[in-house]
């Protein structure tokens, strides 16, 4: 006898969103190009290039009758994966338009509680040394396009600023993941590199 077995929500039989669109506006003195799902983005700051070819999608350039130029992406026939992506890559290309407009900059404070932690850049090296007291120097090289500033104005701090949020990011991380403490009570020993604050590069007051 024949058993019929229930569909999963996996399944290729499972319900799918017809069409799922949002659009976005581009700021002023951004200029945009988008072709094959591929974006390059100019403004004041430079230019960022991005590629979403990985995902099945209309995605389109529009100009309105006041001249306002917007871009709309469009999913037909959409999984709940594939509408989870519509989002995400709406918050991507809003990332290069404050890139290219105002830039990133992630703060990152030196803890410690006895041996002063040493940071110096040769090149687009970072050099950590003295962390926990160890001989060993820890280096990190830097992204391309991300720029490090060793503040004066607070102690122990560097600003990693850029106009590719993914970029300056990692580079944090990079920095911060150097200097994990292994084979110790975390609890306990707390020192490291740690990101205190991120976002937007702020715009200089009048």
């Amino acid at each position: 006898p024949l058993s019929l077995c229930p569909l999963s929500p996996s399944s290729s039989l499972a319900m799918k969103t017809v069409l799922a669109s949002r659009t976005i506006s581009v700021p002023e003195g951004v200029e945009i190009e988008i072709k094959a799902r591929e974006v390059t983005v100019k403004g004041p700051r430079g230019t960022l290039f991005k590629s979403f070819k990985h995902i099945n999608m209309d995605l389109k350039k529009l100009v309105g009758e006041d001249g306002q130029v917007t871009i709309r992406l469009d999913v037909w026939f959409a999984s709940r994966k594939q509408l989870a992506c519509v989002r995400t890559i709406m918050s991507h290309i809003d990332n290069m338009f404050v890139g290219v407009t105002r830039g990133f900059m992630y703060k990152m404070r030196f803890v410690y509680s006895h041996f002063p932690i040493n940071v110096a850049i040769t090149g687009s090296t970072v050099e950590i040394r003295n962390f926990l007291g160890e001989k060993r120097v820890r280096k990190v090289q830097l992204c391309e396009g991300v720029e490090y500033v060793r503040s004066t104005s607070v102690k122990d701090q560097i600003e990693l600023s850029g106009n590719d949020l993914s970029l300056v990011s990692l580079s944090a991380a990079k920095i911060q993941q150097a200097t994990n403490i292994r084979k110790k009570d975390l609890r306990k020993f707390l020192d490291g590199i740690y990101v205190s604050e991120k976002g937007p590069i702020p715009e200089p007051e009048e």
